[in-house]
Formats: structure tokens, C-alpha cells, sequence
């Protein structure tokens, strides 16, 4: 039996870690002189105040959210994707170069296509470390790791020599056409007579974030594969002895982890109107907290991609409005990955300790408390 209910498991261990992220990122900021309080009120209002700070902050949580069930999808198979920033800016490479070969009609048929180009090529990107943990036993985040700077290297030499249009200075690719660009919530909304901010960015490829983790729901706790991935991720000794092949496990669950990698480009390159260097700014290294926050669950992944994106708003609104530097926004989330990863035991410990003393405490049920006077009488 579990000493620690799972609402704890999920919610409280990750909202005690938060705290003291935030506890100690208040103490920086009362080291170099300004007022935590002021800052986290300037980061609520600068986000929640008015809709283009939601607007930001569900852009940027869409990212968040691809490379977010990336790392989940591997985990649950016992595997560490650290590839996730290689995977999507290949993926932002398959997504140009479907818009760009294609004078599409309409941007919902270069949606679909811009889906299937991002995660081929992201998932294209994480075959060859899945093939070498599978066959050769390359520890999958050595290569995957390493595949991250060979990406980087390839996708700089594809925009200046290939996609870079004739006479232009700038290392990005050709725009795309204007039939393909993406509504904005904005758009959508307006059709309801719901008013947002049109210079907000989140757009339509929130929705497909939002279908993404539903589907990741599915195909873990409800389909056969799922089954497989969770039972190796459990024990590669009883996987084997229910017949379950490792190799088939390690590659599929990597190829579908690659490919929700490379989907994110849909948000950072496609609704950008073109491919330019670093449009993942790190989303793929920031799906690893969110993973770990969100406890390899689409909805904890959910949550975890939409506090991440607060941080990432709310740090502009620190950096424009004070002297704290947004460099300290990469602060909060390495205390996040710290206390939910490396050090979380340290919560763990003492929650499990505390609900084992209330357990033994507690009378169980359908037993009934010593009955002094029939003791007495015997």
C-alpha cells in the first residue's frame, strides 16, 4: 500500500517545491535590493491583468506543453529525452519546408501538413538515439544530447546556404504565405463577440496543444501500446516475461516523444511566418521541468506548461518595469527543476512520514475502539 495518496503525490509535493523556489528566489530579490512582493504583484498584474499578457502566457505554455509531453512520453518508458530542443528545431525545419514547397489554399490544410512535416522530422531526429539505446545500449541521454548540438549545427548551415532567399542578409528562411497564416485567439474569439487583444500571439496552435495532451491520455492509460510503455517503464524484467519486446518499446515510445518535439513548431516557426534560428529558445530543455512538475500526466503537464508560462511573462513585465534582471525568471525554474527533480526526496521524506504517523493514528475502518468495560468483565 501506498503511504502517501496520490492528490499528494501530484499536487502537494509539486506545490511545496514551488514555494520554496519562489522563497528563495524572494531572498535574491531582497539581496539586490528590490521588494518580492512588489515583483510578484507586477508579475500577476503584467499577466493576468490584461489579455495580451494571457495572450503571451498561453503562447509560450503551448510550447511548453509539446515538449512537455515529449519528456513525458519517454519517461514513462523509463528513458530521459534530453533532445527535446534538437527534435523541435528540426521539426520547425520539416513544418518550412512543407509551407514553403506547397502554395497552400488555406491555412487548415497547411495545418495538417505542417503537423505531419514537424513530427516526421522530429521524429526522424529521435530514430537514430532510439536505434542506438535499443541496439547498442548508447545511453539515450548522451545521444540525444549530443544530437541537440548537431541540429543546431544543421539547421544554421539549411537557413544561410538553402532556405535563406537570394540577396537577404538575414539567417531565416523565405515567409511563408499569407494564406497559411494562422488566426489568432483574437480572431477566434471575435467571432463570439469575446474582445482580446489582437497582439497577443497564441493561436490556433493552443488548440492542437490541447488535443495533443488529451491524445497522450489515450494512448497511455487507455490503448495496448500505452499498457507496454508503462509495464517496461515499471520493469524491463516483467515486460520481458509478459513478451513485451524492449526494442519495439524504446524506439515507438521515442519516436512519438521526437515527434510531439517537433510539433511545437506549428506555434514557434509556422504562426512566425517563417523559420529563423533559435525559434525554440529553449522550450525543449523547459519541457523537462514541466514534465517533472506535471508528474509525466497530460493534465499535470498541462498545469506545469501554464505556470511556466506565467514565469516567462511575468519575468518581461520584472525586466521592463524593474532593476531585477529576467535572468532571474532562469533562476525560479532551475529552483523548480531542482526541488521537483535532483531534490525531491527532501519534500518526499517528510510528506511520507507525516501521512504514515496519521495513518497509524487513524482507527481503520469496520474496526471498532476497545470496549473498556467488556475487558473489564473478562
Amino acid at each position: 500500500m501506498d503511504v502517501m495518496p496520490k492528490w499528494a503525490d501530484a499536487l502537494l509535493i509539486p506545490l511545496i517545491s514551488i514555494i520554496i523556489a519562489f522563497a528563495i528566489s524572494a531572498g535574491v530579490i531582497v539581496a539586490i535590493g528590490e521588494d518580492p512582493v512588489e515583483a510578484i504583484r507586477l508579475m500577476i498584474a503584467g499577466t493576468f491583468g490584461r489579455s495580451d499578457g494571457i495572450g503571451f502566457m498561453l503562447f509560450y505554455a503551448t510550447n511548453f506543453m509539446f515538449t512537455g509531453l515529449a519528456v513525458a512520453v519517454a519517461f514513462h518508458a523509463r528513458m530521459f529525452n534530453i533532445g527535446g530542443e534538437g527534435q523541435a528545431a528540426l521539426g520547425g525545419l520539416g513544418v518550412a519546408l512543407v509551407l514553403l514547397s506547397v502554395p497552400w489554399p488555406h491555412w487548415s490544410i497547411a495545418l495538417l501538413a505542417a503537423i505531419i512535416g514537424g513530427a516526421a522530422f522530429g521524429a526522424g531526429w529521435a530514430a537514430v538515439p532510439a536505434y542506438l539505446q535499443a541496439k547498442r545500449g548508447s545511453h539515450i541521454v548522451i545521444t540525444t544530447i549530443m544530437f541537440n548540438f548537431i541540429a543546431s549545427a544543421l539547421l544554421v548551415y539549411m537557413l544561410v546556404e538553402v532556405l535563406k532567399p537570394a540577396g537577404s542578409m538575414d539567417p531565416a528562411s523565405a515567409r511563408f504565405g499569407e494564406a497559411v497564416a494562422l488566426p489568432r485567439l483574437s480572431e477566434i474569439l471575435g467571432v463570439v463577440g469575446i474582445e482580446f487583444s489582437p497582439a497577443a500571439p497564441v493561436n490556433v496552435s493552443f488548440f492542437v496543444a490541447l488535443l495533443a495532451c488529451f491524445l497522450v491520455w489515450l494512448l497511455i492509460w487507455r490503448t495496448r501500446l500505452g499498457y507496454e510503455i508503462r509495464a517496461f517503464g515499471h520493469s524491463e524484467t516483467a515486460a520481458l516475461y509478459a513478451g513485451i519486446s524492449p526494442t519495439k518499446i524504446i524506439i515507438v515510445a521515442m519516436l512519438i516523444s521526437g515527434a510531439l518535439a517537433g510539433m511545437m513548431a506549428i506555434n514557434s516557426v509556422m504562426a512566425n511566418g517563417r523559420l529563423v534560428l533559435n525559434s525554440v529558445e529553449g522550450a525543449g530543455f523547459i519541457g523537462i521541468a514541466v514534465a517533472l512538475m506535471g508528474r509525466s500526466h497530460p493534465l499535470g503537464v498541462f498545469l506545469a506548461a501554464l505556470l511556466f508560462g506565467f514565469l516567462v511573462q511575468g519575468g518581461a513585465e520584472l525586466d521592463f518595469w524593474t532593476n531585477i534582471p529576467r535572468e532571474l525568471i532562469v533562476v525560479i525554474q532551475a529552483l523548480v527543476i531542482l526541488f521537483t527533480g535532483a531534490l525531491d526526496n527532501m519534500v518526499r521524506m517528510p510528506l511520507e512520514r507525516l501521512f504514515l504517523m496519521f495513518r497509524r493514528n487513524t482507527p481503520d475502518e469496520g474496526t471498532s475502539a476497545p470496549n473498556p468495560t467488556a475487558q473489564a468483565g473478562e
